[in-house]
């Protein structure tokens, strides 16, 4: 696994665990089903079709998350993000200034895919 996805890892169980923390009041291990989000998160990046150059999810021309997990990801990333600054501001500057990284070819070519197939057809009005 590249040094990449290494962080994307650890930031990932790093905001998760921030949250469990804040919002189920647990001490050193995830709750339930914090532990399963998680396991969830590392599958899919363990099946990223763009690892190891993969951009941060938000900004992916590919969601592979299920639409309820998804929005438990966002859930946990506005409420841990900003702590992330206090908890480990290295991987929260890299996380930050990942969203700015140019995409790899593949994520480019997947993202011209999915214009082209959101775009009107000739005769429709936009």
């Amino acid at each position: 696994m590249s040094d990449r996805m290494l962080e994307e890892r650890k930031t990932i169980a790093k905001m998760i665990g921030i949250y469990c923390h804040a919002k189920h009041h647990t001490s050193q291990e995830l709750c339930e089903s914090c532990q399963y989000l998680l396991d969830y998160a590392e599958l899919r990046l363990t099946r990223c079709p763009f690892a190891p150059d993969k951009p941060v999810c938000g900004k992916c021309p590919v969601h592979c998350y299920q639409a309820d997990k998804r929005e438990q990801v966002r859930e946990v990333m506005r409420f841990a993000g900003p702590r992330m600054m206090l908890a480990d501001p290295i991987a929260a500057f890299r996380h930050m200034t990942a969203r700015f990284r140019r995409p790899s070819p593949a994520v480019e070519r997947a993202m011209a895919r999915k214009a082209k197939q959101t775009e009107p057809t000739k005769g429709e009005n936009a």
